[in-house]
């Protein structure tokens, strides 16, 4: 593998056995290396391929930002898939490290940023959470400071934006949790109730509710099937359908995209689900 360019003494790019460009990690990788050089494999630490915009995002970022601050988002980038189960869109190595940059220059100048959210996340987000609070922890060994909660709720918002595919950018995700939470408060004055919050169907309602706004910033709903479980579903549950209607309603002026009557079929049996749990 050959250098295609050096862009600090840590990190090059290359091309892969497709042609591709990618990012190659390493301490001293790049050091006294021009473009044709060989890489030193003994030396590098990671590899990953970003689309090209993004890897001219990433040669400023780097740049600019020491190259420790990238192996700190790569330890919370490991943990998140590990414990998450599923990838992260790589363009998380600029945002996080951006971030995480950001927070710890704000911090030695004692600007201190809270975040509204804090709750929300702590609630529905919980291990994206667990990771941010990881994540603060490890910042605090290295570094030597110590990140508010606040910050790991920052920390987890930008994984929950990662596995969201970044379809909607960071500012349409940091509403989730509170889209989240108007859609469970809809369900609760539709219906006078408490929602049980340590049921089963809950969880899965909950669950649900992640995907559906996943699929609602990226316009990614369930494939249009045939319609008669629609209609027998509208016709059998009409109060949880008439429910289902005002989240859609909801959902379309939050991200100006139709809700389908798949969506709205998945979300009525949910809804069915959990009131009828609730009255058990």
């Amino acid at each position: 593998m050959k250098i295609l360019k050096v862009i600090n003494n840590n990190v090059v790019s290359s091309v892969d056995d497709r042609e591709r460009e990618i990012i190659v990690l390493g301490k001293g990788i790049g050091f006294q290396k021009s473009s044709g050089d060989d890489i030193q494999q003994d030396r590098i630490e990671k590899i990953f391929q970003l689309s090209t915009a993004a890897n001219s995002q990433f040669e400023k970022l780097v740049e600019e930002i020491p190259y420790e601050y990238i192996k700190y988002t790569d330890e919370i980038v490991k943990e998140a898939t590990e414990v998450l189960g599923r990838k992260l869109n790589r363009n998380i190595y600029i945002t996080l490290t951006d971030h995480l940059h950001f927070a710890i220059e704000r911090y030695r100048k004692n600007i201190l940023f809270q975040n509204a959210l804090l709750w929300e996340i702590k609630k529905f987000y919980s291990v994206e959470y667990t990771v941010g609070l990881h994540a603060v922890a490890m910042i605090k060994e290295k570094e030597g400071i110590e990140l508010s909660a606040d910050e790991a709720a920052f920390i987890a918002l930008h994984i929950v934006n990662a596995e969201m595919d970044a379809g909607g950018g960071m500012a349409q995700t940091a509403n989730a949790p509170e889209m989240l939470q108007d859609m469970l408060n809809i369900v609760r004055y539709t219906f006078h109730v408490s929602l049980d919050e340590e049921s089963l169907s809950y969880e899965r309602f909950v669950t649900h509710l992640k995907f559906f706004i996943q699929r609602a910033i990226n316009q990614s709903y369930y494939p249009a099937e045939e319609n008669e479980l629609y209609e027998l579903y509208r016709k059998k549950c009409p109060k949880d359908y008439a429910c289902a209607r005002k989240i859609r309603t909801y959902m379309e002026e939050k991200t100006g995209n139709t809700v389908t009557d798949e969506e709205m079929m998945y979300l009525t049996v949910h809804i069915t689900r959990v009131i009828d749990r609730n009255e058990d």
